[in-house]
């Protein structure tokens, strides 16, 4: 008993002199990984890049997926303030710049977009926490691409090179997870689109930021087997449209604009579709560059390069309150921007059960962030009905929602489920969809409600 209490005492006290050495309001720091033995390449001098999450839903043991310039770290952060590192898979290069990576069911996509000695990776996480089986590592379906995007049961990727071409944007089926089938590639449509850096895909529907070609909706409609196009918004030359995140009600867009640096985050009306226009901008700090935009119910969580992770609250969505940050890179001051400028947070993911939020900084590695006093601000989730149980098997009751459409969202955004509700009290079934964490979209005649429900 005397040794677990001098070894909490001292893990308490790492903890408080880790939290010490960065500037942060609102946020707290848990825990982090690196690996000292880790090269930085030599262009940017990045270690580490893009992060994901993942949960078993059979053990409840949650996950961090960290890309290095050398491969793919899958790190246990069950316990927030003890990461630990499970498996490593290998890339066939060791100085990479980019990773990124998305999840559907107990598959991992990794994908880089060096040029060079790559591949399309797939690994198959359901032998965690012991180890990560990697089943794809090959050209054949393509070679690399810079970012995807699971919706359904669909994965998206942009700019997309194979051993016969390139393609600005390609989606493929995922009916066996395990073998992605190339349904559509954007340019079989929509030749213009010279390419597509990022997307954020709900329902088919593509937010596609196509760097200076600027944001272009698209519709894949898999019945006639085509994009179409239904908006969009170039705000002029030489600005680099990189990213974006949807809000629940769909009608505001939140977008990153890394080129050139210092641009500040947009916010975009999307209510007309076909004629998205800016409402607003804002920024972390003048002089640096948001650089990947997530939203957690209320919450706008923006990786934000030597800034580190800002949040803002967006129940207002067109007037975004700052309400915590955690710098990541506390080399250099909040707002300087020094060269090179690719280092700080890379990307977050916010969507483990715990609540525990991830964040990848280009030199430090992967932080376990405390966030449960931004979730907890009763503005951020208001609740004025009952949705349980929570977590459920199969069978959700009602109280105090009636005339409105339910709409669950998994984590990566996309539309599994719609319900809809006509009584005061009532029951819902969702043993159908596949366990794990989902908003709970909850759209009634005057206002859009969201929580997270948990289906085991």
């Amino acid at each position: 008993m005397t040794k677990k209490i001098i070894f909490s005492f001292f893990l308490i006290l790492f903890s408080l002199n880790a939290q010490s050495q960065f500037d942060h309001q609102n946020i707290n720091y848990l825990g982090s990984y690196s690996d000292p033995s880790v090269i930085a390449e030599s262009t940017y001098g990045i270690k580490y890049q893009s992060c994901w999450g993942w949960v078993d839903t059979i053990t409840g043991n949650e996950y961090g997926i960290l890309g290095s310039t050398a491969g793919t770290y899958i790190i246990n952060v069950t316990n927030p303030a003890n990461p630990v590192l499970c498996d490593y898979i290998p890339h066939r290069q060791t100085d990479c710049i980019w990773h990124e990576y998305k999840t559907y069911k107990n598959y991992l996509y990794i994908i880089s977009d060096d040029p060079g000695n790559n591949s399309f990776q797939i690994a198959d996480l359901s032998y965690l926490p012991d180890s990560v089986h990697v089943i794809h590592d090959s050209t054949d379906i393509f070679t690399r691409a810079h970012t995807l995007f699971v919706d359904g049961d669909k994965l998206y990727v942009a700019s997309v090179k194979t051993l016969s071409g390139t393609s600005s944007m390609s989606v493929y089926s995922l009916s066996n997870p395990a073998n992605p089938v190339l349904l559509r590639e954007l340019n079989q449509d929509y030749s213009n689109i010279g390419a597509v850096h990022d997307m954020y895909v709900s329902n088919d529907t593509v937010y596609a930021s196509c760097g200076y070609d600027g944001l272009q909706i698209f519709k894949y409609d898999a019945i006639s087997d085509s994009f179409n196009l239904l908006g969009s918004l170039i705000d002029g030359t030489n600005i680099y449209n990189h990213s974006s995140c949807l809000s629940p009600d769909f009608k505001t867009l939140y977008v990153c604009e890394e080129v050139p640096e210092g641009r500040p985050i947009k916010i975009i009306n999307i209510s007309n579709i076909s004629n998205p226009t800016l409402i607003d901008t804002f920024h972390t700090n003048i002089g640096d560059t948001p650089h990947n935009p997530y939203l957690l119910d209320s919450l706008l969580i923006v990786a934000a390069y030597q800034d580190g992770v800002y949040i803002y609250n967006v129940s207002n969505a067109h007037t975004p309150v700052l309400v915590g940050y955690f710098d990541t890179y506390p080399t250099n001051p909040a707002g300087t921007y020094p060269w090179p400028p690719y280092a700080g947070a890379w990307a977050a993911y916010p969507y483990l059960p715990s609540g525990t939020l991830l964040v990848s900084d280009m030199q430090s590695g992967l932080f376990c962030l405390d966030i449960s006093g931004l979730t907890n601000i009763e503005s951020t989730k208001e609740k004025v009905f009952k949705i349980y149980p929570n977590p459920t098997s199969g069978l959700l009751r009602t109280e105090g929602i009636k005339n409105a459409t339910v709409e669950f969202l998994n984590s990566s955004g996309q539309i599994c489920l719609v319900k809809s509700i006509t009584e005061d009290h009532t029951t819902m079934d969702v043993s159908n969809l596949i366990p794990g964490i989902y908003t709970a979209r909850i759209l009634m005649k005057e206002k859009v409600v969201v929580t997270r429900i948990v289906v085991k």
